[in-house]
């Protein structure tokens, strides 16, 4: 009989009040961890014993946000992909599901797939009509600081979402180097880093219109921050609005620097006392 593959889990209630991790099970090379979190919300930070996934590793994880409750999923440092050996492949899988009134934010670093390496990551989430989704996808062409750029073998991301069982996005991106050109205009082009956001909900609740305008205003540029132009050539911002309940943001840029006041943004609007009332990577950058 063929072996069923285990998962690492997550699970978030309310108790008393407050959003706590009542399930918790990390298997290798997954390390979870769990720091205090202000104002009733839960965070969660993903990492790895290695620091990375080397060749053939394979996360699962399958995620349940209880009704009401607020949970912030990040990541401990960039995803560093090491090197295949034998064409072996990392891989990274989330199984998502959010009860009614949920909010689940999954807010992770840069994958940073280094030369040679082959990766893929698959998202899949379950949302109830009044649950509300934000999830980054962000990619970096290599290790840049050392010139590494779009060395790697292969790239593949995948993120599924339904709301109320019904198919409401599915975006899929692969990339090989070695047989597409990074740097023609219809791919990369001059661009090393590409970030993608993606807000799924209810279109009358009051949580998903707010980041919806928030994204919006990023086409222009940042609010009070003159000196940052998305307009400009260092970073190019695209918003758009897939559907009635899907909100996808998309920014291209020459290096993470360049988009981190895009970030600090998205966050700044995720403090405000609607969401999780703090900013919760506030200590970290």
């Amino acid at each position: 009989m063929p072996v069923v593959p285990d998962w690492s889990e997550l699970e978030v209630a309310q108790v008393q009040g407050r959003s706590r991790l009542i399930t918790c099970r990390n298997l290798q090379p997954l390390k979870i961890l769990n720091p205090a979190a202000p104002a009733g919300s839960c965070h969660v930070v993903l990492s790895s014993y290695g620091g990375g996934m080397v060749a053939g590793d394979t996360i699962r994880l399958r995620l349940k946000g209880g009704a009401r409750t607020q949970l912030f999923l990040s990541s401990q440092s960039n995803t560093k992909i090491f090197k295949s050996v034998d064409g072996q492949v990392a891989e990274q899988h989330l199984a998502g599901e959010l009860a009614a009134g949920a909010l689940a934010v999954v807010l992770p670093d840069p994958v940073v797939p280094q030369a040679g390496s082959r990766y893929r990551q698959l998202q899949h989430w379950h949302l109830a009509p009044d649950s509300l989704l934000v999830v980054a996808d962000w990619l970096h062409s290599g290790r840049m600081d050392t010139g590494e750029k779009f060395e790697f073998h292969s790239f593949f991301s995948e993120l599924h979402v339904r709301r109320q069982g019904r198919l409401v996005l599915l975006d899929r991106f692969s990339f090989k180097p070695q047989e597409q050109v990074a740097t023609a205009p219809p791919n990369f082009g001059a661009h090393q880093t590409v970030l993608s956001l993606y807000l799924i909900g209810n279109p009358h609740d009051p949580r998903f219109v707010g980041l919806a305008q928030q994204f919006q205003q990023f086409k222009l540029s940042i609010p009070d921050t003159p000196q940052f132009d998305l307009s400009s050539h260092e970073c190019l911002v695209s918003v758009t609005q897939a559907k009635e309940d899907v909100v996808v943001l998309r920014a291209a840029a020459h290096s993470r620097q360049a988009l981190q006041p895009l970030c600090a943004q998205v966050l700044q609007a995720l403090a405000g006392k609607e969401f999780f009332g703090y900013n919760p990577l506030a200590r970290k950058y």
